[in-house]
């Protein structure tokens, strides 16, 4: 049998990372350059936050620019990477009993997924599908289908989740680019120590004491608990790809599954 395809966890911070050449970026294009070429990219990007469970089933998803008040050249990027309609079937097929809408209109590739995409593979030529973050659903639903989605991994499928553990656009401070409030440390730390050795028991985050500061709403951190379901499924814990905080409030701690 074949190794599994990776599954990764990625802090992306703003969305001018798409654009700029940083120690994120660097590092994301590293991942790409690592992981073997996958049939298929799953993506789970904290920007398609909906009340239903659903993955993007056209041949070709447009490019989402799900943001306001950027420069005119971010909106110009255009990430054309073809859909996989089968992909998405086969998705629903796999997580039975758990219903998954085909969307075959609606959304695409949002800023969450292309703003990391760019790096890891500049050439579009990879099939990407996004599955919706289900807002009417729990913590450990998020947990389960993550886990549900194992044997993808195992069909060439690289499964990206995008958000941010830390995640407090309210708490924002432009004075401190590459810094972090304590309690945002201590929670981003928690996650890191729960991913790496307890990934199952990563809800226990949510009872931090520091989680209504670090997560206020839910959509940034819940794609973090499909990685922890997989690892979970896979016996092992994550490893940070990458590690790191902007302006205070944002963790840009991103968790590896399956790449040395």
């Amino acid at each position: 049998m074949s190794e599994p395809m990776p599954a990764m966890f990625v802090g992306h911070g703003s969305p001018m990372n798409a654009l700029e050449t940083n120690r994120y970026s660097r590092a994301w294009a590293d991942l790409g350059r690592a992981a073997p070429r996958p049939r298929a990219i799953l993506a789970i990007s904290a920007h398609w936050y909906i009340n239903a469970t659903a993955v993007t089933a056209m041949a070709k998803p447009k490019t989402i620019h799900d943001f306001y008040g950027f420069p005119d050249e971010l909106f110009a990027v255009d990430y054309s990477a073809p859909g996989d309609p089968e992909l998405a079937v086969e998705i629903a097929d796999v997580v039975k009993p758990t219903w998954v809408g085909q969307d075959t209109d609606s959304w695409g590739l949002d800023h969450g997924t292309w703003s990391i995409l760019v790096h890891m593979y500049p050439q579009p030529d990879i099939p990407v599908v996004q599955l919706s973050i289900d807002a009417s659903k729990d913590a450990d639903y998020h947990l389960n289908l993550g886990a549900a989605l194992a044997p993808l991994r195992q069909r060439g499928v690289l499964i990206l989740a995008s958000g941010n553990v830390v995640h407090n656009l309210r708490q924002l401070d432009w004075q401190q680019p590459d810094h972090a409030y304590p309690w945002a440390t201590e929670y981003n730390q928690a996650a890191t120590q729960l991913m790496g050795e307890r990934p199952g028991d990563i809800t226990e985050l949510l009872g931090h004491q520091h989680h209504n500061l670090a997560a206020p709403t839910p959509d940034h951190l819940l794609p973090l608990l499909y990685i922890a379901g997989l690892a979970a499924t896979a016996k092992a814990g994550t490893t940070p790809a990458t590690d790191g905080y902007a302006m205070g409030s944002l963790s840009m701690t991103s968790h590896l599954l399956g790449l040395a």
